[in-house]
Protein backbone atom coordinates (compact mmCIF):
# COMPACT_ATOMS: atom_id res chain seq x y z
CA UNK A 1 0.00 0.00 0.00
CA UNK A 2 1.67 3.09 -0.97
CA UNK A 3 4.80 1.48 -2.82
CA UNK A 4 4.32 2.85 -6.37
CA UNK A 5 2.51 -0.59 -7.67
CA UNK A 6 -0.06 2.04 -9.63
CA UNK A 7 2.10 4.47 -10.84
CA UNK A 8 5.04 2.22 -12.14
CA UNK A 9 3.01 -0.10 -13.22
CA UNK A 10 1.26 1.96 -15.92
CA UNK A 11 4.55 3.67 -16.72
CA UNK A 12 5.77 0.16 -17.45
CA UNK A 13 2.72 -0.86 -19.72
CA UNK A 14 3.32 2.54 -21.58
CA UNK A 15 6.83 2.22 -22.19
CA UNK A 16 6.19 -1.31 -23.27
CA UNK A 17 2.80 -0.76 -25.03
CA UNK A 18 1.20 -3.04 -23.21
CA UNK A 19 -2.34 -3.29 -21.50
CA UNK A 20 -2.24 -1.86 -17.98
CA UNK A 21 -4.64 -3.23 -15.17
CA UNK A 22 -4.92 -2.19 -11.48
CA UNK A 23 -6.70 -5.01 -9.27
CA UNK A 24 -8.19 -2.92 -7.17
CA UNK A 25 -9.48 -0.38 -10.37
CA UNK A 26 -11.17 -3.52 -11.57
CA UNK A 27 -13.06 -4.09 -8.36
CA UNK A 28 -14.61 -0.90 -8.52
CA UNK A 29 -14.86 -0.71 -12.10
CA UNK A 30 -16.86 -4.47 -11.59
CA UNK A 31 -19.13 -3.31 -8.57
CA UNK A 32 -19.39 0.36 -9.15
CA UNK A 33 -18.44 1.36 -5.89
CA UNK A 34 -15.23 2.16 -4.10
CA UNK A 35 -13.12 0.25 -2.32
CA UNK A 36 -14.26 2.12 1.10
CA UNK A 37 -17.81 1.18 0.36
CA UNK A 38 -17.37 -2.22 -0.49
CA UNK A 39 -15.34 -2.62 3.22
CA UNK A 40 -18.10 -0.95 4.95
CA UNK A 41 -20.73 -3.52 3.41
CA UNK A 42 -18.91 -6.68 3.13
CA UNK A 43 -15.75 -5.82 5.29
CA UNK A 44 -12.33 -7.27 4.06
CA UNK A 45 -13.48 -10.66 3.51
CA UNK A 46 -16.18 -9.80 1.04
CA UNK A 47 -13.76 -7.11 -0.49
CA UNK A 48 -11.10 -9.85 -0.51
CA UNK A 49 -13.08 -12.66 -2.14
CA UNK A 50 -14.15 -10.01 -5.29
CA UNK A 51 -10.05 -9.30 -5.43
CA UNK A 52 -9.48 -12.62 -6.15
CA UNK A 53 -12.16 -13.14 -9.06
CA UNK A 54 -10.10 -10.29 -10.17
CA UNK A 55 -6.50 -11.32 -9.83
CA UNK A 56 -7.88 -15.30 -11.12
CA UNK A 57 -9.25 -13.97 -14.18
CA UNK A 58 -7.02 -11.03 -14.97
CA UNK A 59 -3.71 -13.29 -14.50
CA UNK A 60 -4.97 -15.66 -17.30
CA UNK A 61 -4.35 -13.08 -19.82
CA UNK A 62 -1.22 -12.64 -21.80
CA UNK A 63 0.99 -9.53 -21.82
CA UNK A 64 -0.33 -7.31 -19.63
CA UNK A 65 0.99 -5.36 -17.01
CA UNK A 66 -1.33 -6.08 -13.51
CA UNK A 67 -1.00 -3.92 -10.30
CA UNK A 68 -2.20 -5.72 -7.39
CA UNK A 69 -3.64 -4.34 -3.96
CA UNK A 70 -1.21 -4.54 -1.16
CA UNK A 71 -3.21 -7.20 0.45
CA UNK A 72 -3.53 -9.68 -2.52
CA UNK A 73 -0.97 -11.70 -1.27
CA UNK A 74 -2.80 -12.92 1.85
CA UNK A 75 -4.71 -15.23 0.12
CA UNK A 76 -2.43 -18.42 -0.89
CA UNK A 77 -4.49 -19.08 -4.37
CA UNK A 78 -3.47 -15.07 -5.39
CA UNK A 79 0.33 -15.89 -4.71
CA UNK A 80 0.11 -19.09 -6.53
CA UNK A 81 -1.20 -17.76 -9.35
CA UNK A 82 0.59 -14.35 -9.45
CA UNK A 83 4.06 -16.26 -9.45
CA UNK A 84 2.99 -19.22 -12.11
CA UNK A 85 1.35 -17.09 -14.38
CA UNK A 86 3.47 -13.89 -14.83
CA UNK A 87 6.37 -12.21 -13.89
CA UNK A 88 6.28 -10.81 -10.26
CA UNK A 89 8.42 -7.35 -9.33
CA UNK A 90 7.85 -6.88 -5.13
CA UNK A 91 8.12 -3.28 -5.26
CA UNK A 92 9.64 -3.34 -1.28
CA UNK A 93 9.17 -0.15 0.87
CA UNK A 94 9.74 0.64 4.21
CA UNK A 95 7.20 1.41 6.81
CA UNK A 96 8.13 5.15 7.23
CA UNK A 97 8.16 6.03 3.20
CA UNK A 98 4.71 4.46 3.19
CA UNK A 99 2.92 6.57 5.82
CA UNK A 100 4.96 9.23 4.20
CA UNK A 101 2.98 8.36 0.69
CA UNK A 102 -0.16 7.52 2.43
CA UNK A 103 -0.40 9.38 5.64
CA UNK A 104 -3.31 12.22 3.89
CA UNK A 105 -5.21 9.18 1.60
CA UNK A 106 -8.48 8.89 2.91
CA UNK A 107 -9.23 5.99 0.13
CA UNK A 108 -7.32 3.26 2.25
CA UNK A 109 -9.57 1.34 4.62
CA UNK A 110 -6.97 -0.37 6.61
CA UNK A 111 -5.67 3.43 7.50
CA UNK A 112 -8.57 4.77 8.62
CA UNK A 113 -6.65 4.14 12.51
CA UNK A 114 -5.96 5.80 15.45
CA UNK A 115 -2.33 4.99 14.26
CA UNK A 116 -2.01 4.32 10.39
CA UNK A 117 1.72 4.10 10.86
CA UNK A 118 1.52 1.32 13.18
CA UNK A 119 -0.98 -0.22 10.97
CA UNK A 120 1.50 -0.02 7.62
CA UNK A 121 4.30 -1.33 9.95
CA UNK A 122 1.96 -4.10 10.89
CA UNK A 123 0.97 -4.53 7.50
CA UNK A 124 4.62 -5.01 6.63
CA UNK A 125 5.85 -7.33 9.55
CA UNK A 126 2.79 -9.53 8.43
CA UNK A 127 2.81 -8.94 4.14
CA UNK A 128 6.70 -9.01 3.28
CA UNK A 129 7.84 -12.61 4.03
CA UNK A 130 4.51 -13.31 1.32
CA UNK A 131 5.51 -10.55 -1.64
CA UNK A 132 9.10 -12.21 -1.57
CA UNK A 133 7.71 -15.78 -1.39
CA UNK A 134 5.65 -14.95 -4.59
CA UNK A 135 8.50 -12.48 -6.65
CA UNK A 136 10.64 -13.14 -9.06
CA UNK A 137 12.32 -9.66 -8.52
CA UNK A 138 12.36 -7.43 -5.57
CA UNK A 139 13.22 -3.74 -5.57
CA UNK A 140 13.92 -1.25 -3.29
CA UNK A 141 11.83 1.95 -3.80
CA UNK A 142 13.75 3.71 -1.09
CA UNK A 143 13.27 7.66 -2.51
CA UNK A 144 14.26 7.31 -6.71
CA UNK A 145 11.60 9.09 -8.99
CA UNK A 146 9.27 6.97 -11.16
CA UNK A 147 11.24 6.99 -13.96
CA UNK A 148 14.17 5.70 -12.04
CA UNK A 149 11.76 3.04 -10.75
CA UNK A 150 10.29 1.92 -13.91
CA UNK A 151 14.05 1.85 -15.87
CA UNK A 152 14.68 -0.66 -12.84
CA UNK A 153 12.02 -2.58 -13.44
CA UNK A 154 13.11 -2.72 -17.57
CA UNK A 155 16.12 -3.84 -16.39
CA UNK A 156 14.70 -6.76 -14.28
CA UNK A 157 12.04 -7.90 -16.82
CA UNK A 158 15.37 -7.84 -19.56
CA UNK A 159 17.10 -9.66 -16.66
CA UNK A 160 14.10 -12.29 -17.08
CA UNK A 161 14.63 -12.46 -20.69
CA UNK A 162 11.54 -10.33 -22.19
CA UNK A 163 12.08 -8.94 -24.95
CA UNK A 164 12.22 -4.87 -24.37
CA UNK A 165 11.74 -2.43 -27.29
CA UNK A 166 15.47 -0.36 -27.34
CA UNK A 167 12.93 2.34 -27.39
CA UNK A 168 11.15 1.62 -23.46
CA UNK A 169 15.03 1.58 -22.04
CA UNK A 170 16.30 5.17 -21.17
Amino acid sequence: MGAGKTTVGRAVAKRLDRPFYDSDHEVEARTGVKIPVIFEHEGETGFRARESLVIDELTQRNGIVLATGGGAVLAPHNREWLNQRGLVIYLRAHPHDLWLRTRRDKNRPLLQTDDPRAKLESLYTARDPLYRECAHYTIETGRPSVNALVSMVLMQLEVAGMTIPPAAIS
